[in-house]
């Protein structure tokens, strides 16, 4: 296996040559352009490839691996998440029919260095949300039956021992949010609602046992991370991006989240319990362990609480967040604002958990 690049500028046509033949063999690379490049956690850049000879290969790759900056790229390795989600696109995505983007390498190390070249998403002309845009109801019901194929596939232990050893179950609760959500209610507390900001005070004080009713119930395979941030619409069919947080926990966790976070506000608040419905009715019939709605619905009001450490970088409001950043944050945390009102979470851990 040819070495991980440490930065985007590594990636030139040698190291394109050997990655690339594992798939598209006699792939003979003759130049790369860098198209567009910026870092969120991770470093990102769209490259165009030309070729002397192309096998097949694309003529354009996202590329994805960990971010320049020395103090970053220690914490995001330290994560795992590089290497977690280079094994779901090698090892996971070929035998799933969700919509995931096309992985044309995907290679990993222990010291949490990946490297990732993808279906360039741009030229494939996918819709993918600036925030604000939400996905439809009708699209939001073809998604969950996504994810419950996905979570009814690995109900089975012994199923996840073979297929996905690798999958972690979930891991302790760090500081993270609870660091970020004590600086948003310091110095930003006009710009949460008293539910949301309740709710935070909460999670600071009681984090590890909340963690605890998180991931009570039955446990398969999640994506984890289920937003708008992390979909796209293929001509109305939503894909998931984004696989750097898959575990082993509840499938009522990503059920939850996807419908609070994908829909928008009015859109999730007239149908979320007929897409609870959808999502339990199609795990009985793939043969998926026994659930209730009431059930459903007792953790989708539990779950609404993690909307609050989920938002956990947005309630900074970072001074130097690009516009287009702002009105992607402004969407995210009107919607988990409103999920978390609307469905009473603090009062859902008071009366179900105890606390």
């Amino acid at each position: 296996m040819n070495r991980i690049p440490q930065t985007i500028d590594e990636i030139d046509s040698a190291w394109l040559d050997e990655a690339l033949a594992e798939r598209y063999p006699g792939v003979r690379v003759s130049e790369v352009e860098i198209l567009e490049r910026h870092e969120v956690t991770n470093a990102h850049a769209r490259l165009a490839l030309r070729y002397q000879e192309s096998a097949g290969a694309p003529a354009s790759v996202f590329c994805k691996l960990l971010p320049t900056e020395s103090v970053r790229r220690e914490a995001i390795a330290a994560t795992g998440m590089g290497p977690k989600e280079a094994q779901f696109y090698a090892r996971l995505a070929p035998q799933l029919s969700m919509r995931v983007p096309d992985a044309h390498v995907a290679r990993y190390d222990r010291d949490g260095s990946f490297v990732l070249l993808m279906e360039d998403l741009v030229v494939t002309g996918v819709g993918i949300s600036d925030g604000p845009t939400s996905v439809e109801p009708d699209a939001a019901s073809r998604a969950l039956e996504d994810l419950a194929e996905l979570h009814v596939r690995f109900e089975d232990p012994a199923r996840r021992r073979a297929e996905a050893p690798w999958v972690p179950g979930p891991g302790p609760a760090s500081d993270y949010g609870s660091t970020r959500l004590q600086v948003g209610l310091d110095h930003h507390r006009d710009k949460l609602t008293d539910a949301f900001a309740e709710m935070a005070e909460v999670y600071i004080a009681k984090r590890d046992a909340i963690h605890e009713v998180w991931h009570m119930g039955p446990h398969t395979v999640i994506h984890g991370d289920p937003h708008i941030g992390n979909l796209f619409d293929d001509d109305g069919r939503t894909g998931f991006l984004d696989w750097g947080i898959i575990n082993v926990s509840t499938p009522l966790r990503d059920m939850s989240y996807f419908i609070n976070m994908a829909l928008s506000v009015a859109a999730r608040r007239t149908h979320e319990r007929d897409l609870i419905r959808h999502y339990l009715d199609v795990r009985a019939g793939l043969g998926g362990g026994e659930i209730g709605f009431d059930e459903a619905w007792k953790a989708h009001r539990l779950h609404a609480a993690y909307l609050v450490p989920a938002s956990c970088q947005i309630v900074v409001f970072p001074e130097d967040a690009t516009e287009r950043r702002k009105i992607f944050a402004a969407a995210f945390l009107e919607r988990a604002s409103a999920g978390v009102e609307d469905l009473e979470a603090r009062a859902a851990l008071r009366e179900h958990a105890g606390l």
